[in-house]
């Protein structure tokens, strides 16, 4: 039996985002996904609050901007600082015993992409990068990611990249059954990436939301 699974998503607790944690488990309950990553840029905090709501679905995660790139972790059991180096960033989520994934590495409209030289520096102390993210804008940038993980022999995760509910799921891998982490990093060479883009539309709703923040 194959799970669906998000791998990326935000709630409130991004500044980017007006999904709160109870809004985000219903979606995920109303489109059956298995579970789903949650990984607020830098906390943990709606990710911890919406694995109370559904234990089973929600694994906690992180986005965690470093001084090269965006890293996507995964079974995150304390918050990692952002503004850290990336090998001290990877070291931290170690000694947690984390997954540890790239988040969108060649993006070319995001702040979070990877430098080509930056990305080949941690190649070796990471599981997998994101190979398909629904929000990136160019398709191009996608496969991109998906022929660098080929040719460095790295599994690939995808996800949504979801900011707001209708969102979750867009972008998803199909996985084996696995318990934590390290099952996760046993079977995740095995997964099959489902979905497709998201309109580019959908950047709106987090351009609102760090609005919305602003004014109330």
């Amino acid at each position: 039996m194959f799970l669906s699974i998000d791998f990326h998503c935000h709630t409130i607790i991004s500044k980017d985002s007006l999904t709160t944690p109870e809004r985000l488990v219903a979606a995920v309950r109303r489109k059956h996904l298995d579970r789903v990553v949650v990984t607020d840029h830098n906390s943990i905090t709606g990710a911890l609050a919406a694995q109370n709501l559904d234990p089973e679905r929600i694994i906690v995660g992180e986005e965690i901007m470093t001084t090269k790139g965006e890293i996507l972790a995964a079974f995150v059991t304390e918050e990692i600082p952002h503004g850290l180096p990336p090998k001290e960033t990877i070291q931290r989520l170690r000694q947690q015993g984390a997954f540890i994934s790239v988040s969108h590495p060649f993006d070319s409209w995001r702040n979070g992409a990877w430098k080509v030289e930056d990305l080949l520096e941690i190649t070796p102390l990471v599981d997998a990068i994101e190979v398909f993210n629904a929000r990136c804008t160019a398709s191009l940038d996608n496969q991109r990611a998906a022929e660098f993980a080929l040719q460095h022999h790295l599994a690939g995760t995808a996800g949504s990249d979801a900011h707001a509910a209708f969102e979750l799921g867009k972008a998803r891998l199909e996985l084996p059954q696995f318990n934590g982490p390290d099952e996760l990093r046993e079977v995740i060479s095995q997964g099959q990436v489902k979905g497709g883009l998201s309109p580019a539309w959908v950047h709106f709703a987090s351009w609102y939301a760090r609005w919305r923040k602003m004014v109330v």
